[in-house]
């Protein structure tokens, strides 16, 4: 019996020692799991969205499904719109009393009677967040502004963006509103237009004002940056919108769409970028070692939107 009793006992011990093994093997992977989670990109945006168009996966999440205002993102649709329409980009259009009627927060140097071509407009209204010549690109669309803005409604839904709403080209509207998720659907439709691309990440562009030239600059400082691959992008601020920004870029071989909403503070849209790209270059996951998608943050863990 003693030797059975002894051979019981080793069997039940390795049986045990086994178990053990085990658990700690599967505790492991659980703390692996959860420090992955703990590792998001400390964004002070209120809402944000950064989705790999290459892998078709969203790595991070905030409030992404929440519509609210975005200020001159709106000028992205607005162009969309103007190039769906096939309208020529080297027309001359004079900027009109009503492109210069007084808008809060509207500061330009096109002044009434300026006449540029509908491509320098464009050009400025998406590199340098030009008002009047957004509102120029809308007044001018086959039917005005009204059917500018039917029009820019209209793409919404052909490119699915449930949330978004227009009111107007130039953004100066809080009544223009939008999701991250919506917004990102919107970016990538706006890469596949070679002007669009072009002018939106021009770092600066000079115009003919009479007998000045006037120069202008990117409102997104890191299109001047040569560490960045941006493919197209735009910057969006008024008071009930906060900093906002857009874009597509290329992070380690990866097409990569990031949204920005309400962002606190002048620069910090721009720091949030660069944590999100410090993030995707240290992170498992761009690096093909971690699961297809990183957790995305929970609603309640973001600030109120202003």
């Amino acid at each position: 019996m003693k030797p059975r009793t002894g051979t019981w006992i080793l069997a039940l011990a390795c049986l045990l020692a086994t178990g053990v093994a085990a658990a700690q093997t599967q505790g492991q992977a659980v703390r692996v799991k959860l420090e992955r989670a703990s590792k998001q990109p400390a964004l002070r945006s209120s809402a944000a969205l950064v989705l790999d168009a290459t892998g078709s996966s969203v790595l991070y999440a905030r409030r992404s499904d929440v519509a609210m205002p975005i200020a001159s993102i709106t000028k992205l649709m607005t162009s969309l719109v103007v190039m769906d329409a096939g309208l020529p980009l080297d027309e001359t259009i004079e900027i009109s009393v009503e492109d210069a009627s007084h808008r809060r927060g509207d500061v330009s140097r096109l002044t009434p009677g300026t006449e540029l071509t509908r491509g320098d407009l464009m050009h400025l209204a998406l590199m340098a967040s030009e008002n009047r010549a957004a509102h120029a690109l809308g007044r001018t669309y086959p039917g005005g502004l009204e059917a500018c803005v039917a029009a820019m409604n209209a793409k919404a839904r052909e490119l699915g963006m449930q949330a978004a709403h227009f009111v107007e080209p130039t953004g100066l509207s809080d009544g223009n509103v939008a999701s991250a998720e919506d917004l990102s659907k919107l970016v990538m439709a706006a890469a596949k237009v070679p002007a669009i691309r072009e002018y939106s990440t021009d770092t600066s562009y000079e115009v003919q004002v009479g007998r000045r030239m006037l120069t202008y600059r990117s409102t997104d400082s890191l299109t001047s940056k040569p560490d960045w691959d941006i493919v197209v992008q735009k910057t969006g601020y008024i008071a009930h919108a906060g900093r906002c920004l857009v874009m597509q870029t290329i992070i380690e071989a990866r097409t990569v769409v990031i949204v920005l909403l309400n962002s606190y503070g002048k620069r910090t849209r721009v720091a949030d970028a660069r944590r999100i790209r410090r993030w995707m270059e240290s992170s498992e996951h761009v690096h093909g070692r971690a699961e297809s998608a990183l957790p995305v943050e929970p609603a309640s863990a973001a600030p109120a939107a202003t």
